[in-house]
């Protein structure tokens, strides 16, 4: 098959051209070559049916149009990182964009900062995009690395050269807060694995928006621990008439929990979620959560990627508004 194949070498020959002239109107390197030679090439690989390697090609250019997403393969994902509703529905949307953007995207998953700078410099890489990470690893890479980056989530002090695409998980929380209160719930509880960063944030915007009575449940990261820890916590827990999760996947696994408690959502419990992955309309009950654009936030992301590369940048955070969706696992 190897003897078969058409090489740049045997393209040269045949036309009396150098392998150079060749490999660089096949790269698109053409400034210095003449139109007429550009055409003759160009007919003679479509000739010759000549399949290049597009590796070798993006690699040879000054901007190989590949846009790396890298996603924080955390341990709360327990190995599953991208099965996670909220990472997939983010990498689709990406996955989009850059298409249409006539890029290409490249994945990968790492808790490694390093790695992140490896990945990058290995494939010529004409942007990135980062999911999950913390601000540290942010200021490392920043400083280490020219390649232009915006995150999602991040919290950077000092953004210089970053965009942190962000939503206003603060105001997300407010309005479950308040939503539940105008409902008429005296005693509600917010849960996460975490008091940090966005968690925090959509925890204190809750307490915000609700006022006394709003409490806090600190539950393990690991998925059997916490089953463990809510059979332990099960009096704790019927004591609220509604829980707000940060996530909807730790709003519907506790659904769960809770009908195999014999508890009923929403009639005993009511509980409500946070980001409206499409898993909240495909369960009984369906889950009231706080919606998110993703769409929005992945045209934004690779937009803002191209202005960083034309030297453009202006605001470096960009808050995007949510906004409640009320369904039957709330009343």
């Amino acid at each position: 098959m190897d003897e078969e194949r058409v090489r740049i070498r045997d393209i040269a020959e045949e036309l009396g051209l150098s392998t150079a002239t060749v490999s660089n109107v096949l790269h698109g390197k053409t400034k210095k070559v003449s139109e007429e030679t550009i055409k003759r090439v160009e007919k003679l690989l479509e000739d010759r049916q000549y399949i290049p390697s597009m590796a070798g090609i993006l690699l040879a250019q000054n901007d190989s149009k590949i846009i790396g997403v890298v996603v924080n393969d955390h341990i709360k994902y327990e190995g599953r990182t991208l099965e996670d509703v909220f990472i997939a529905t983010s990498l689709n949307h990406l996955s989009t964009e850059i298409e249409k953007s006539g890029q290409f995207m490249m994945l990968k998953k790492t808790t490694v900062p390093e790695d992140i700078i490896k990945f990058a410099s290995m494939w010529n890489m004409a942007g990135l995009v980062l999911i999950g990470f913390c601000d540290q690893d942010y200021m490392y890479l920043r400083n280490r690395m020219h390649i232009p980056f915006v995150v999602y989530d991040g919290y950077c002090d000092h953004a210089e050269r970053i965009y942190n695409i962000t939503i206003d998980n603060y105001d997300g929380g407010r309005q479950v807060g308040n939503y539940l209160k105008q409902k008429g719930h005296q005693n509600v509880l917010c849960i996460s694995d975490n008091q940090i960063c966005v968690d925090k944030e959509r925890y204190d915007g809750f307490r915000e928006g609700f006022g006394t009575g709003a409490d806090f449940m600190l539950i393990p990261m690991e998925k059997e621990k916490r089953k463990t820890f809510y059979i332990e916590q099960i009096e704790k827990i019927r004591s609220y008439t509604a829980i707000f999760a940060v996530s909807d996947y730790y709003a519907i696994e506790l659904i769960h929990f809770l009908q195999e408690q014999g508890i009923e959502v929403p009639n005993e419990i009511s509980v409500v979620g946070f980001d409206d992955t499409p898993m909240c309309e495909l369960v009984s009950p369906t889950v009231t959560s706080v919606r998110q654009d993703v769409s929005q936030r992945a045209k934004i992301a690779i937009k803002k990627l191209q202005e960083l590369k034309e030297s453009k940048q202006t605001e470096t955070v960009i808050r995007l508004s949510v906004s409640l969706i009320e369904r039957e696992s709330s009343c």
